[in-house]
């Protein structure tokens, strides 16, 4: 069994933390679509528990987290609603929202590979579902936006800095390292490769041979 990171209530307050932020985004990337409040509704819920809903539902811990813990459900739909009056405000500081969507990257690719190992899976497995964690929302969001998918189209390197997390996660169980100390290693080291992807616009590489000034086929 892998040592709690943190206390319950911290754990939870964290969770709600890295809910909100994800929620945020989902809504206001449905107010730059234009759709109406039950699609920002639903966009920040799917943004904020899609990624934690499909790891419980594959390593059997049902009913979900999403659904058995209001607050977890709640949260999404206080943040769709604060962003549907107050959207221009939060347009302004899409830069911090950013910055703590980086902070719920990594932190959830953390709790998620270390959720889906205590439940018997083994650690590449774990790691895959960590990433699925950080991630999944915001495919499902991107999907139902009719947006190419960041995951598939890694402009600022979305998904590789959760790769780097979990897989940091994997190890350090393996090793049987894993404590709140080696967790917040792994979740801070997302964090800043994220944050520096976004500042330098690193990219993963693209097919050999294609150079990025090619223009994109939509």
């Amino acid at each position: 069994m892998v040592q709690e990171l943190f206390p319950p209530d911290v754990q939870h307050v964290l969770d709600l933390a890295g809910i909100f932020v994800f929620a945020t985004a989902g809504a206001l990337l449905a107010v730059r679509k234009n759709f109406d409040i039950f699609g920002i509704a639903v966009l920040a819920l799917v943004t904020a528990l899609g990624g934690g809903l499909f790891r419980d539902v594959v390593i059997g811990a049902v009913p979900a987290a999403a659904f058995s813990e209001l607050s977890f459900f709640v949260t999404p739909l206080i943040a769709a609603a604060i962003v549907f009056f107050l959207h221009p405000e939060v347009q302004r500081i899409n830069r911090a929202i950013n910055v703590f969507d980086a902070a719920g990257l990594g932190l959830f690719c953390v709790t998620g590979t270390t959720k889906a190992y205590e439940y018997g899976l083994g650690l590449t497995a774990s790691a895959a579902l960590g990433l699925a964690t950080a991630v999944g929302g915001g495919v499902l969001r991107d999907v139902l936006a009719n947006d190419v998918p960041s995951l598939l189209r890694d402009r600022e390197m979305y998904a590789v800095p959760a790769i780097v997390g979990a897989t940091m996660v994997a190890l350090f169980i393996g090793f049987d390292m894993m404590n709140a100390v080696t967790g917040g290693l792994a979740a801070v080291t997302t964090f800043v490769l994220r944050l520096l992807a976004m500042r330098y616009h690193w990219r993963a590489p693209l097919a050999w041979n294609r150079r990025s000034s090619v223009a994109e086929e939509v």
